[in-house]
């Protein structure tokens, strides 16, 4: 409910002139992507106001970690985070694609940041999206409140589609995967990247895991989408 200044029916600044901050729901999206960029002089990332994607490593065309988009319909997101409610079964994404709940967005572009806020299901939930200075990785932190009167069994589940090139169509069959015994993190490489070859992404979370999966028709389904995977209904 805070007074943002050059407010145009979707965003406007904070008073403080720190935040860009855009309010969206079902019925009132923006009429375009409207995407900032977050990064260091190695690594970085694009995201938009329906969520993040894009993140890349040294190059942003030659060696893109996740799919890159100019789709200005659709805005295909590379990166989800689910929330699963494992007593009822509903699921959604934090951010308003590719799972948008009913009830508003908030987005916070700030200086080498960006926040998505989103209350549903009786949680309140943000997922504050950053790059440090320095290293070259992507950190989000998630944060969700129970604001109703039961307890809550939840599951969070983040989905990454990998490329590791230039395009997800011509090296996704050359991408392989595997976790690492030691942390539980999900490694991904490609050797057929002529110029980063040696380069290794990875994916990590601070808490436990209770299954993974490299294969993406295992987790989406035959003919499935983000909006709907298959993992998530079983």
């Amino acid at each position: 409910t805070e007074e943002l200044m050059f407010f145009n029916g979707l965003g406007g600044f904070t008073r403080d002139g720190r935040e860009y901050v855009i309010r969206i729901d079902h019925e009132n999206p923006t009429p375009m992507p409207w995407s900032t960029i977050v990064s260091n002089p190695r690594f970085g990332f694009l995201v938009t106001e329906s969520g993040g994607g894009y993140t890349w490593n040294r190059n942003s065309r030659q060696n893109k970690l996740t799919p890159w988009s100019n789709d200005p319909v659709s805005d295909p997101q590379g990166e989800v985070l689910y929330i699963r409610d494992e007593d009822t079964g509903d699921f959604w994404s934090v951010t308003p694609l590719p799972v948008q709940g009913k009830y508003s967005y908030i987005i916070r572009h700030g200086q080498g940041y960006t926040v998505f806020e989103h209350a549903s299901h009786g949680l309140t939930q943000s997922l504050e999206m950053f790059v440090p200075l320095k290293d070259p990785v992507k950190v989000s932190r998630v944060v969700i409140k129970n604001e109703s009167k039961r307890r809550k069994e939840l599951t969070l589940t983040y989905y990454v589609e990998w490329v590791l090139g230039v395009q997800r169509e011509d090296v996704s069959r050359f991408v392989v995967t595997e976790t690492d015994r030691k942390t539980g993190a999900i490694l991904a490489k490609n050797d057929y990247n002529e110029e980063y070859s040696r380069g290794l992404a990875f994916m990590h979370i601070n808490a436990p895991v209770s299954s993974y999966t490299g294969d993406r028709t295992e987790f989406i389904g035959r003919n499935g989408t983000l909006k709907n995977p298959a993992s998530l209904n079983r």
